[in-house]
């Protein structure tokens, strides 16, 4: 048994999410039980994600990307289903968005790079002024197909690749979810691999213009690798029980 408000302000503080400015309210949303034996962890605090918590048994539900958004909103239809379920099961939803994009160890973009097997991080991708993504080197160079089948396979994923560069590829920059736009900082670096979670319309002739190679995983795949880790963070931390709900999105 874990208490929640703790559980709070202890991942505000190792996610440092107090200094990065985001479009998200990061940490506590909606306020659920005091006391807490089991962490779910999703992507999105979608309702059947809130749904498939509460009946996990949860007290606590933690997601990359919460339902507090810039200004205020009318709570009605989707949203009010959802505050209505999590009010009902007691169900605490908690959210944090760039900082799980950026943290050095268990940040969507760092798992990501862990993953690939590439090393010597840097930060990378600015917004805001701040660095949400990173990039890094392979010891050996490797090919945009074994990177392509490594995501597919460890993602669940089914990779978009516009391979307009070099076969081999010794670095890479990395920023989950929707960072398209990011793509001209990995080109103006000179990054042989540029990775993201979707594409735009205007990705696949800048790549051939440019002579670049852009990966798509989706945006969903690219930003579940954050909450997982940060499960086992809470796990040794706190002795509470975790479960990741997936529900499959190739967007």
């Amino acid at each position: 048994m874990a208490d929640r408000d703790k559980i709070v302000a202890f991942i505000d503080s190792y996610l440092g999410s107090k200094k990065i400015k985001d479009m998200s309210r990061n940490g506590l949303q909606a306020e659920g039980s005091a006391q807490v034996r089991k962490i779910a962890f999703g992507v999105s605090a979608s309702l059947e994600c809130i749904r498939r918590a509460a009946d996990s048994g949860a007290e606590m539900l933690i997601v990359h990307h919460g339902l507090l958004w810039g200004g205020s909103v009318p709570f009605k239809g989707p949203l009010k289903a959802k505050l209505e379920l999590l009010f009902k099961r007691g169900l605490t939803l908690c959210a944090w968005h760039l900082p799980l994009d950026s943290h050095p160890e268990c940040g969507n973009n760092a798992r990501l790079m862990k993953m690939l097997g590439a090393g010597g991080l840097k930060p990378f991708g600015f917004y805001e002024g701040v660095s949400v993504g990173f990039k890094g080197t392979f010891r050996k160079p490797v090919t945009i197909g074994d990177i392509a089948a490594s995501l597919a396979i460890k993602l669940d994923a089914e990779p978009l690749c516009f391979r307009f560069g070099t076969e081999k590829i010794r670095t890479v920059g990395i920023v989950s979810g929707g960072a398209a736009r990011m793509f001209e900082q990995a080109i103006e670096e000179g990054l042989d691999l540029y990775i993201t979670g979707e594409v735009a319309e205007f990705v696949q002739e800048l790549a051939r213009e440019t002579r670049s190679n852009f990966i798509s995983a989706g945006h969903y795949n690219t930003e579940k690798p954050g909450v997982m880790a940060l499960a086992k963070v809470l796990e040794k931390k706190f002795r509470v029980k975790t479960e990741f709900i997936d529900i499959p999105n190739p967007a």
